[in-house]
């Protein structure tokens, strides 16, 4: 091509499938300033115009808007920087629209209410902060002034919310139904109460912490007598008990008596609570880790086999 031909809006029009307003647009805005006129007056354009405008176009079309692109076209930032927090800005877009999509999934299985709709829109738009300090504030509400179990506390600071950022309807309403259930009055309550029990055996001189294997070892005593469908209130029962009892008096260095058993009757109806387990299924949707099974049958069973003990 001739570094030396001029060219008319027309021809440039032809040339860039602009239209002649918006190449005029352009040249009246000085994004594109003609070369000169011609003896009629008309515009004219050389050579380095059209590779300006093609450059306009490709911007535009990326999304950028007119001052964004004379800066760049004056060199007052370069391409890369433009791109760069652009592809950023884009990035934030496409979460967004992901989150929204997410979201209609979400109601149309749910068949949720504008009103829900509204709610979950509102609590899937936030940010991983503000998530964050929702169940810290849940936690701080609980647990807060008491001395509980540090294991237990440090446990449930550190399993946050993390909703990711194509999420699927499953993980939305999962963070929806977990939101509402930090919010809950009574389950706050419920929560409570665990905490301040656990204080109180603190104040025993209770510091064992965290209880995995003796949890293990209840899913499988429990489990076996569940699987062989023996009744709780049934002296079958009885040697899973003991069994049981015996490991927890070695545990807590107590005797393994009556008392033992009216204690952790006890302490397993105040830490019975469904949703408490709710609430940590929850959090492995939103987070996309393995989600247990229900421990509820095990300690159901457990606690009716227990107080029909006790009751003898």
């Amino acid at each position: 091509m001739d570094g030396d031909t001029l060219y008319t809006i027309g021809a440039l029009a032809r040339r860039t499938g602009l239209t002649v307003k918006t190449i005029r647009f352009y040249s009246d805005t000085g994004i594109v300033p003609s070369t000169g006129r011609s003896p009629a007056g008309y515009r004219l354009y050389d050579i380095s115009a059209l590779a300006r405008l093609d450059l306009v176009r490709t911007l535009r079309d990326l999304g950028l808007d007119l001052a964004v692109i004379r800066q760049v076209l004056d060199r007052e930032i370069s391409v890369p920087e433009v791109a760069a927090a652009h592809a950023d800005a884009l990035e934030v877009q496409i979460r967004t629209l992901r989150l929204r999509r997410a979201v209609l999934r979400a109601v149309a299985k749910r068949g949720s209410t504008p009103e829900e709709m509204d709610l979950m829109h509102k609590l899937a738009k936030l940010s991983d902060d503000e998530r964050r300090r929702l169940v810290n504030d849940f936690i701080d509400d609980t647990f807060g002034g008491l001395d509980a179990n540090p294991d237990f506390v440090d446990m449930m600071r550190t399993a946050m919310p993390g909703l990711p950022d194509d999420p699927e309807p499953e993980q939305v309403d999962a963070w929806v139904e977990l939101a509402e259930l930090t919010q809950d009055a009574d389950f706050r309550a419920a929560v409570r109460r665990m905490a301040e029990y656990q204080a109180n055996e603190r104040a025993q001189g209770d510091t064992t912490g965290l209880h995995h294997d003796l949890t293990e070892s209840v899913r499988d005593r429990v489990g076996h007598a569940l699987d062989a469908g023996i009744d709780p209130a049934s002296a079958e029962a009885a040697p899973n008990i003991d069994a049981l009892t015996t490991r927890y008096a070695q545990v807590f260095g107590r005797a393994d008596d009556t008392e033992l058993r009216h204690w952790l009757l006890t302490r397993l109806e105040i830490a019975n609570d469904p949703r408490a387990e709710r609430y940590w299924h929850l959090l492995a949707v939103i987070n996309g880790w393995p989600v247990p099974p229900s421990l509820a049958p095990v300690f159901a069973w457990f606690i009716e086999a227990l107080r029909a003990g006790t009751e003898q």
